[in-house]
């Protein structure tokens, strides 16, 4: 898959023949795709009534004519700038862009979550509403995920989510992209964003206490818990959803080797969606418990999968998934070879090996520090991983590793590699 490079520009600059992205949530602008190539005048209008004073393109996918920078009277010769401030406007600008990206990650997160809760609102009295609620909220993800350009798994900050919609929207986006990895079709795809989102749907049948599967819970208490299934299904029902989507809700704990519940389905019974929304769920529950104490990090989580609990889940869905989540998750705290700390911020699932980080840097002020891109980096690579508290404590201020992790999914910006290593 091709790599697409992206920059940010003035809306002021915007010309004819230019292949924009528009970040930002899909109801909020009028055009019916989020990136286009622009083709008239009035597409340019109607970008600048947006009240954007930046805009995201492609000069790769844009046609070659020079980009013609709008100026009135007479311009004032410009003065070369010498290396150090050359350095110092190109860091800004990296700053800019990569804290742009993520504000944008995390505005089309809470949007999400947003919806999350009015779907649970309505549920009961507007089923119908719900469920249009959420188809829409997964064909827009769907019309950010099915394009051309690579999406990379950003990690957010914690306060992008709460609980309960953090976990539905962390095995909607990491479902969806391992759906695209494997080759399913756009129809499969909604069925499993919508099955995704709504898995959980049952437990709000479920008393408050046992709302949130716990070690200490007795026969009957796990027997009530499990019945969150069966519930799930009747909303699914009662809302009008189709039945592959009912079929995910019935499914998302059901495990190959037949160990899973409520039905002990096994091989041949679990179809494709299925196997990934059960495998992306078991995952994130491993990495965001009911009990922050007990969680455990990316890395151990993939490792606990692939060593202990490898019966469980189709080896073909697992392989995909272990390679497009990389041996180092966003979230993994590590070490580099030069020795330094680092923490995982975002994994291109073409290139895992080398996901983006944040090193800890004390000649950098953390709000200063830039996401490095380790593929750019040929003799900067990951040495091992670590557990948060296994940091000094000054690397763990520094990087403030997340107790609950929050993923979402950005278009592939990239670092320069001549840039790659302004640290």
């Amino acid at each position: 898959m091709t790599d697409i490079h992206t920059q940010f520009i003035d809306t002021s600059q915007l010309r004819i023949g230019m292949f924009v992205y528009l970040d930002m949530g899909w109801m909020e602008h009028p055009f019916p795709v989020s990136n286009f190539r622009i083709s008239h005048q009035e597409q340019i209008d109607k970008i600048r009534s947006l009240g954007l004073e930046r805009i995201r393109y492609a000069p790769a996918k844009s046609d070659p004519e020079p980009v013609a920078v709008i100026t009135s009277g007479t311009p004032e010769p410009v003065q070369p700038e010498n290396p150090a401030t050359r350095a110092a406007r190109e860091r800004r600008e990296l700053l800019a862009s990569q804290a742009a990206s993520l504000q944008h990650c995390e505005k089309q997160f809470s949007h999400a979550a947003q919806t999350f809760r009015s779907i649970h609102e309505q549920m009961h009295a507007q089923p119908g509403s719900a469920r249009e609620l959420a188809e829409s909220l997964i064909e827009g993800f769907l019309g950010d995920i099915l394009t051309e350009d690579e999406a990379a798994i950003r990690l957010l900050s914690e306060k992008a989510g709460e609980k309960t919609s953090l976990h539905a929207i962390n095995v909607v986006v990491i479902s969806l992209l391992l759906g695209k990895a494997l080759g399913l079709g756009k129809s499969d795809m909604l069925h499993l964003g919508i099955g995704a989102l709504l898995h959980d749907l049952g437990k709000m049948m479920l008393p408050d206490r046992l709302r949130w599967v716990d070690e200490h819970f007795n026969h009957s208490e796990k027997q009530l818990f499990q019945e969150h299934v069966a519930h799930g299904v009747q909303l699914a029902r009662k809302m009008g959803l189709p039945a592959p989507v009912q079929l995910l809700i019935g499914q998302h704990h059901e495990y190959f080797d037949g160990s899973g519940y409520p039905s002990h389905a096994s091989g041949d019974r679990l179809n494709l969606p299925s196997r990934i929304l059960s495998l992306v769920n078991y995952y994130d529950n491993l990495c965001n418990p009911a009990n922050p104490a007990l969680a455990i990090t990316p890395h151990e989580a993939l490792s606990q999968i692939f060593t202990q609990y490898k019966a469980r889940f189709h080896a073909p869905t697992m392989t995909a998934f272990i390679r497009m989540m990389g041996i180092y998750p966003p979230g993994s705290v590590v070490q580099l070879t030069d020795e330094r700390f680092a923490m995982v911020v975002s994994v291109n699932s073409s290139r895992p090996i080398k996901p983006r980080v944040v090193i800890h840097d004390t000649s950098v002020p953390r709000e200063e520090a830039l996401v490095i891109n380790l593929e750019h980096e040929p003799h900067l690579g990951i040495h091992k991983s670590l557990k948060p508290l296994q940091l000094p404590k000054a690397a763990f201020d520094y990087l403030s590793p997340r107790k609950r992790l929050c993923y979402f999914f950005e278009r592939g910006l990239e670092l320069s590699p001549e840039r790659g290593g302004d640290q």
